[in-house]
C-alpha cells in the first residue's frame, strides 16, 4: 500500500522474486500513473487505485491479501494493523513502533499473525547491525558501557552535486518534521532531552575511513532502545543521524524560522 519514494527499491525486489516464488504482487495508490510506473509492466504485477483513507476500499483490498506491506504516511499505520488483525492478515512496514500499533502485541501473538515494522534502513538495519555487534561483545564475554550508533541516507559522492549534498529520497514532509518531538538519550548516567530548537546545533564530527567526515546530530528517543537491545544500565545509549558537514546549519536556519 503505498507507491511513493520510499517503495521503488521494495516493489523492485518483490517483482524480482516473484515468479519464483509463486506470489503477486498488487500495488495500491490513489495515482494510476504512478502505481503503473512502479511496477514497470511487470507480469506478476497489478495495481488499484484507492484512497487510503476510504475504510471500505481500504478494508476490501486489506481482505484480499495474503500479506500487507504498509508504505503509506505514518497515521495510517494504526488503522491498517486493526485491520490486519480483524482480517487475520500478516503486516510488515518499515516505520517506528507506536504505542497504538504496539498495544495489539499479544492478540497479534495469539493470532499466529506477525507483524514486522522496522525493518528498512533507518529503522531497521540499525537494529540488525546493532544487535550483531552487541551479541559479538557478549558472547566474548564483554560488558557493554556505552552504546553510540550513527546511520543516514547519504548520497554517492558522484551524486553529491547540491549545495546541501542531500537529496529527498523519502517523504519530503518527514524531513522537515524530523526531530520536532525532541530527543532524549543518557550520557555517562546523565539524562539528556534537547528540544527541537536546539537539535542541530548540538552536532559531533564522526571520520569514517576511506569515506571522510560527516556530522551526526542526536535522533530522537534513544532511551526506548535500552530495553529492545537489553541494555539495562548502560552509562551511554545515543542514536545519530550523518549528514555532510554543513547540513545541520543551514537546516537550523529553517528550524529558528
Amino acid at each position: 500500500m503505498g507507491a511513493g519514494r520510499s517503495s521503488q527499491s521494495l516493489i523492485d525486489y518483490l517483482l524480482a522474486h516473484s515468479e519464483s516464488n509463486g506470489f503477486q504482487v498488487l500495488l495500491s495508490d490513489r495515482e494510476k500513473e504512478l502505481a503503473e510506473s512502479r511496477l514497470k509492466n511487470h507480469i506478476n504485477g497489478k495495481t488499484r487505485i484507492i484512497d487510503a483513507a476510504n475504510i471500505l476500499e481500504r478494508d476490501e483490498l486489506i481482505r484480499e491479501a495474503d500479506v500487507v506491506i504498509s508504505m503509506l504516511p505514518v497515521k495510517f499505520h494504526p488503522d491498517i494493523a486493526h485491520a490486519c488483525l480483524k482480517y487475520r492478515k500478516h503486516m510488515v512496514t518499515a516505520s517506528y513502533v507506536s504505542s497504538e500499533v504496539n498495544i495489539l502485541n499479544e492478540e497479534v501473538k495469539k493470532a499466529g499473525l506477525i507483524f514486522l515494522k522496522e525493518c528498512g534502513l533507518d529503522p531497521g538495519i540499525d537494529h540488525m547491525s546493532a544487535m550483531s555487534v552487541i551479541d559479538k561483545i557478549r558472547n566474548d564475554g564483554g560488558k557493554l558501557r556505552s552504546f553510540e550508533t550513527f546511520t543516514g541516507g547519504l548520497l554517492a559522492p558522484t551524486s553529491e552535486e547540491n549545495p546541501w549534498q542531500y537529496k529527498f529520497t523519502w517523504n519530503p514532509r518527514n524531513v522537515v518534521l524530523a526531530g520536532q518531538g525532541g530527543v532524549k538519550f543518557l550520557q555517562e548516567g546523565t539524562y539528556k532531552y534537547i528540544p527541537y530548537h536546539r537539535i542541530f546545533r548540538r552536532t559531533e564530527m564522526v571520520h569514517i575511513p576511506g569515506h571522510g567526515y560527516f556530522e551526526g546530530y542526536a535522533n530522537r528517543d534513544s532511551l526506548k532502545y535500552i530495553d529492545k537491545y537489553n541494555l539495562q544500565g548502560i552509562p551511554t545509549i545515543y542514536r545519530g543521524t550523518l549528514r555532510r558537514p554543513g547540513f545541520s546549519k543551514a537546516w537550523n536556519v529553517f528550524v529558528q524560522l
